[in-house]
């Protein structure tokens, strides 16, 4: 019987280096001299290090050793390459070098994977960023879909959290107070329909739950090429819509980095090409996604409260509420 190991106490570092010597065994040998390392990017508690491994193929690749991984971030890299197996080119992910759910008797996910030579996208912008991350998000839809829904999609408690908004707007000085509170006021009016509405769409895509461009690099370059998706611990199931307003709202604050492409629309179209359904009501359960989320923003003003982007929150509620007459 496999061992559970606390991953969560210590210095998470520490323990995958005491580790290697067992992840150097599971990879027979292939796996090169390793140097820790942790981005000015990087989330979650991972330790990750640059190594080389002798592949089959290529006698020393480039790759990233992450340890601990959720076993869900393993099982899906596991799936998406071996949907594309003898094309590592087309991924939208990085290939998958070696990884096991144990290591050592402990129930303990690890991996091995390709070391993406451009990005984070998120380090410089480009305005080629958007359509070039919409596209992966659709490939990696279309690659997904080849795997049926085996989880009960997350159900949001809408009227939990704006009720928490609502608290933090009184208790908090938030600029804009009156605008917040007329605009609380009015989508309270029409919660409950929007909310039915939302929770009628359909769940039946996977999704990758996290898309930014801190998670999004290239094999070609940082302004041009295919784009690959990394971190994919939140891969869950939903709508597509989900997805594109995830991106769309890290730009709230920054409007003129969508003047050229809307996310939105832009994975629409990148849907559509691949032949993926593209439902003629999504502009409005996009909408509605906004609404749902800018009322939100004050009760998450520890980590979301910048005033720049509360202030954007405030005019996509705005908007949204006048738009969904």
């Amino acid at each position: 019987m496999n061992q559970s190991i606390n991953t969560a106490a210590g210095d998470s570092r520490t323990l995958a280096a005491s580790l290697v010597p067992l992840v150097v065994d599971a990879c027979q040998g292939r796996l090169g001299q390793i140097t820790w390392f942790k981005a000015d990017w990087q989330r979650g508690g991972a330790a990750t290090a640059r190594a080389t491994f002798q592949n089959d193929e290529i006698a020393d690749v480039a790759v990233v050793l992450k340890l601990p991984v959720v076993q869900r971030e393993l099982l899906w890299m596991q799936r998406l390459n071996n949907a594309k197996a003898g094309a590592p080119g087309e991924m939208p992910v990085p290939q998958l070098f070696a990884g096991d759910e144990t290591l050592g008797g402990y129930d303990l996910a690890w991996m091995v994977i390709e070391r993406l030579p451009h990005g984070p996208l998120g380090l410089h912008w480009h305005d080629d960023h958007i359509p070039r991350v919409v596209d992966a998000a659709a490939c990696f839809h279309a690659i997904a879909r080849e795997y049926a829904i085996d989880q009960v999609p997350t159900s949001e408690p809408w009227e939990q959290m704006i009720d928490e908004a609502a608290t933090s707007l009184r208790v908090n000085n938030i600029a804009h107070q009156q605008r917040w509170l007329t605009a609380m006021k009015s989508l309270r009016h029409r919660l409950q329909q929007l909310v039915r509405e939302w929770n009628n769409r359909s769940e039946d895509q996977w999704l990758h739950g996290d898309l930014h461009l801190a998670n999004a690099m290239s094999r070609v370059s940082a302004e041009s090429g295919p784009v690959c998706l990394i971190d994919l611990a939140e891969v869950h199931a939903g709508h597509w819509v989900e997805d594109a307003i995830y991106l769309e709202r890290q730009f709230w604050a920054r409007p003129e980095r969508t003047k050229a492409h809307k996310p939105v629309r832009a994975l629409a179209v990148a849907r559509k090409k691949l032949g993926l359904p593209v439902e003629s009501d999504y502009p409005r359960l996009a909408m509605i996604r906004r609404a749902l989320l800018a009322s939100t923003a004050p009760k998450f003003i520890k980590s979301e409260g910048h005033p720049a982007y509360l202030e954007a929150c405030l005019g996509w509620l705005e908007t949204s509420l006048n738009d969904l007459k």
